[in-house]
């Protein structure tokens, strides 16, 4: 019988956090956590790069959770500019691991908004093995906090994002690949724009890929 995707509710630091949830059956499997946009700009986990990040995730055997942040959907709470929503991708990770307590690597990602969010976690949890983020925006928000990277990963960007300057790019991409032992892919989609409009199915292959070379499946 297949696995269904199921819907499940969280506690969060400001109540509870709505969220879908894919529990692999096999031992050992890998879990991911998959961050969504900015909530005020209509981020969801619906979002459709959110869907296709956690559908990748699925066919290559991982436990899965996407979740709305504080105030979105049905999740309780305000935005609360990053801080809470910080809070919140740990309480998620923290779910994930209890329900998953022989997991057997821990991913997390995030798209846009979700991406900041996504780094700034794997800076305060030491067992997240890989990363994957998409859009990030280092224009925007300050990434020095990445002092040093703890892990390896993967920065997706479009090469026509309209959001992003190609120079702060750049400038991430100058810190993070002058660090000894981490290796950060930054893959460009060509002619894409900050949400992968037409270029989802470059998107998708390109996470896939990465997942297949970097998942160590028992």
């Amino acid at each position: 019988m297949k696995q269904k995707s199921l819907e499940v509710f969280i506690p969060g630091p400001s109540g509870r956090l709505e969220g879908r949830y894919f529990k692999n059956q096999k031992q050992g499997s890998p879990v991911a956590v998959i961050l969504h946009p900015h909530p005020q700009y209509g981020g969801t986990m619906n979002n459709r790069i959110v869907q296709e990040t956690y559908n990748v995730f699925i066919k290559n055997g991982f436990s899965v959770l996407k979740f709305n942040f504080r105030g979105v959907g049905k999740s309780d709470g305000t935005f609360d500019n990053g801080q809470g929503e910080l809070s919140d991708a740990a309480a998620a990770l923290d779910w994930i691991e209890r329900e998953n307590q022989d997991y057997s690597q821990c991913w997390v990602s995030g798209f846009s908004f979700g991406s900041l969010i996504c780094m700034q976690l794997i800076m305060r949890r030491p067992e997240v093995n890989k990363f994957i983020a998409i859009s990030p925006q280092p224009n925007v928000y300050d990434f020095t906090f990445l002092a040093p990277c703890p892990t390896s990963g993967q920065i997706i960007y479009g090469e026509k994002d309209e959001l992003v300057s190609k120079t702060s790019m750049d400038e991430l991409n100058n810190r993070l690949k002058n660090q000894k032992g981490i290796l950060v892919d930054f893959f460009q989609i060509k002619n894409s724009n900050h949400f992968f409009k037409g270029k989802e199915e470059d998107l998708k292959k390109t996470i896939e890929k990465y997942i297949e070379e970097k998942t160590e499946l028992i």
